[in-house]
Parts: structure tokens; C-alpha cells; sequence
């Protein structure tokens, strides 16, 4: 990998992985040790977190596709050495979320990826890019279950802090789709919605108590965005940005860019 050409992303939007079960058989074991490696990695670069979440679903039978995806992130990171995450010493103590969701983005059995990640004023904590277990058939589902799981750990995170003596009320939880806030606002159980699983609807229940309060966010500004499907550059970039910073002038203007993005948001 040495001499090979630096990426500017960690996957194409082109890219679309499958089972390639007509593919040609790689050896596992090395597999297996490139994703261990870039799993570890992830703890601090979130945007590389979407990309290899998706290549670790092939570990149990590998192929050259697969190794080819693995080998652009290997690239995407030889791109961008001098990124990391930052954590300013002037950030305020408030909470705050984030969740988006890929409808159907898994060509195999057409289930959502979810991706959540939470702030703790300007400074991002917790992330995540899962699979849901189960096919979801309206997009508002997809979008509910998500936001359904980043409030349970931003209650988990509000109790965490608690044992410190901070106090959160109304956790703001951003989510770009007006009909699941519709949903978990909405006290009324219809056919259109009481096939969600009863473990989702605790996000309605901490609403109403005012644990949440759920606020629509222009997609563009969705900052879950990224871990959920492969990204064009600039829009890669952008979302980058408010995660991974890679030099001081970056890291001294981040302060001022998250505060006009949160006028934007309210």
C-alpha cells in the first residue's frame, strides 16, 4: 500500500458491496486482521466508521471485492494522516443528538443502516453505524427507530453525567424526517404505526416527559448523515468537518462554525 494512489473518501458512492458470491475467495485470516485493525482505528476516526462497519458484514467469506473496499479505506487514511478527533477546553456541558438512517441501503436483504451520534457541547463523544435487525417498510419507521436509538443513549449519557453534578433538561435530538417527530409527537396509535416494535416507543414516552425534544434539521445539516451511506467529496467533507479536524487553524475555527450551525438549527 506503500505506493499506492491516496484517496479522497473512504468509499465511492459507486461502490455497492454484496455477498459476490461468484467473486474470487480471499484468505480469510488476512481479512479478518484488516477489519480488526480498522474497527480499532475507528475510536477516533468517526469517518472512516460507515465504511468499515459495512466491509467487517463480509468477514465470514471474504472476496477480492471486498479486499479492493478495504484497500481504499487503507488509501482514504494514507489521504488523511493528520486527522483525529478534538476536544476543546473551552466547550460548553450541553447535550445534544443526532440521527439519520439509509432507507433499504442493503442490497441484500433491503435492511436500513442507522447512524446516531451525540455532543457534548462542541465536542463529538459517541457514534455509531448499525444495521437494523429488521426489514422496515415505511421510511418513517427507519427514521423513528433511529431517532429511538440515539435518545436511549443520550438518556444513557444524561445519567452518566449526572453522577457529576450536571443536570440536563430537554436534550435536543435532531432528525431530518418530519413525519417520524410527527410520529413520536403524535399520542394517537394508528394502524400506520402500531406495528413499530413497543421497545421504539419509549422515545414518544421520553418526549412527553420532556427527557427530548425532538427538532426537524434540514438534511443537508444532518451530521449523522455520515454514517449511513457513502458520500459525494464535498458533502463528505463538509460533515467531516464537524468531527475530524486535522490543524490548528481548523481546530480555532471550529468554535465559531458549530455556533452559526446551531442558529441555523434552532
Amino acid at each position: 500500500m506503500g505506493d499506492s494512489k491516496p484517496m479522497t473518501t473512504p468509499m465511492s458512492t459507486n461502490m455497492a458491496l454484496d455477498a459476490d458470491e461468484d467473486g474470487e475467495v480471499m484468505d480469510q485470516k488476512e481479512f479478518r486482521g484488516m477489519i480488526g485493525s480498522l474497527l480499532y482505528l475507528t475510536a477516533t476516526r468517526p469517518d472512516i466508521q460507515f465504511a468499515v462497519c459495512l466491509c467487517a458484514r463480509y468477514q465470514a467469506s471474504p472476496r477480492i471485492s471486498h479486499l479492493q473496499a478495504v484497500k481504499r479505506i487503507f488509501r482514504y487514511l494514507k489521504f488523511t494522516p493528520e486527522f483525529g478527533l478534538w476536544y476543546s477546553s473551552g466547550s460548553s456541558l450541553s447535550l445534544r443528538g443526532f440521527s439519520d438512517a439509509d432507507y433499504a441501503g442493503c442490497r441484500i436483504d433491503r435492511k436500513s443502516t442507522f447512524g446516531t451520534c451525540q455532543f457534548l457541547g462542541t465536542s463529538l463523544v459517541s457514534w455509531s453505524s448499525r444495521k437494523q435487525a429488521s426489514v422496515s417498510l415505511p421510511a418513517t419507521e427507519v427514521e423513528y427507530i433511529a431517532a429511538a436509538s440515539c435518545c436511549s443513549q443520550l438518556l444513557w449519557m444524561k445519567a452518566t453525567l449526572s453522577d457529576f453534578g450536571l443536570r440536563f433538561e430537554k436534550i435536543p435530538l435532531l432528525v431530518d424526517s418530519t413525519s417520524a417527530i410527527f410520529v413520536a409527537k403524535n399520542p394517537v396509535l394508528h394502524s400506520r404505526t402500531k406495528h413499530i416494535d413497543v421497545r421504539f416507543h419509549f422515545l414518544r414516552d421520553h418526549y412527553e416527559k420532556g427527557n427530548i425534544d425532538l427538532i426537524h434539521v434540514v438534511s443537508a445539516n444532518q451530521l449523522a448523515d455520515i454514517f449511513t451511506k457513502p458520500l459525494e467529496f464535498d458533502a463528505f467533507t463538509c460533515l467531516r468537518g464537524w468531527r475530524c479536524v486535522d490543524n490548528a487553524l481548523i481546530k480555532g475555527e471550529i468554535e465559531s462554525q458549530w455556533t452559526g450551525l446551531i442558529a441555523l438549527l434552532v
